[in-house]
């Protein structure tokens, strides 16, 4: 089942990169949803699930996972035919 990641959650501070700041994202599918942490993203991921981003035209980007120089893990999206971070592109969660 894949999912789609309607929302994300950002913290403060600084980081390595924007996906690193990214704290939490919010989903839904199969008539469920909920919230999952840029790690337990990261590690569903990893196990075989799959993410998925729709923008308003119906476009979709799936989610990768990805670790930086410093070993930091995170996801985002593979990349498309936009310029635009889909990820980064949702709205805040309003948790």
């Amino acid at each position: 089942m894949a999912i789609q990641i309607v929302c994300v959650s950002k913290d403060g501070g600084n980081h390595e990169n924007r996906h690193t700041a990214i704290s939490k994202l919010g989903w839904v599918g199969d008539s469920k949803s909920g919230y999952l942490t840029r790690i337990e993203m990261y590690d569903w991921l990893k196990q075989g699930g799959s993410a998925f981003v729709k923008d308003a035209f119906g476009n979709v980007a799936y989610l990768m996972t990805a670790v930086t120089r410093l070993g930091t893990k995170y996801v985002k999206t593979v990349a498309d035919e936009t310029k635009a971070d889909n990820l980064l592109s949702l709205s805040e969660c309003r948790v």
